[in-house]
């Protein structure tokens, strides 16, 4: 017998980019990025667990547009990873895997977590609720 040179399993040149499976891909970057992002809530407890100047110096880094736009993105991650977990949970109970209803659950947690950082957000800033 002779060996080709061919993969040894499926991979992205077989496979044709799917809305769902960039959901999934989605689901653990966000995974990731929540770990990293808890990196910074330790370091906020930290430095107001130290006192006010170590609170000063996270307070100015976290009002940085930088420090904002980090903020955001973990926000977003959040409630991405958490709606697209329920729909998650759906699955482990045997439901939503028919095709039209997992591309519309897709587009509900894109929808619903962008619509959740939005709000949390203009709920911290005072435009909601203020």
């Amino acid at each position: 017998m002779t060996t080709r040179d061919r993969p040894l399993s499926p991979h992205l040149q077989i496979y044709r980019w799917q809305w769902t499976m960039a959901l999934s891909i989605m689901h653990r970057m966000t995974g990731v990025a929540l770990t990293a992002g808890t990196l910074l809530l330790v370091w906020w407890l930290l430095a107001a667990a130290m006192g006010p100047q170590a609170y000063a110096q996270v307070e100015s880094a976290m009002s940085h547009w930088l420090g904002r736009l980090v903020l955001f993105g973990w926000s977003w991650a959040l409630f991405y990873h958490l709606t697209n977990g329920i729909r998650h949970l759906f699955w482990d109970a045997g439901r939503g895997y028919e095709l039209r209803t997992g591309y519309t659950t897709a587009w509900l947690v894109v929808i619903a977590s962008s619509a959740l950082t939005v709000l949390a957000w203009a709920i911290g800033y005072g435009i909601i609720g203020g």
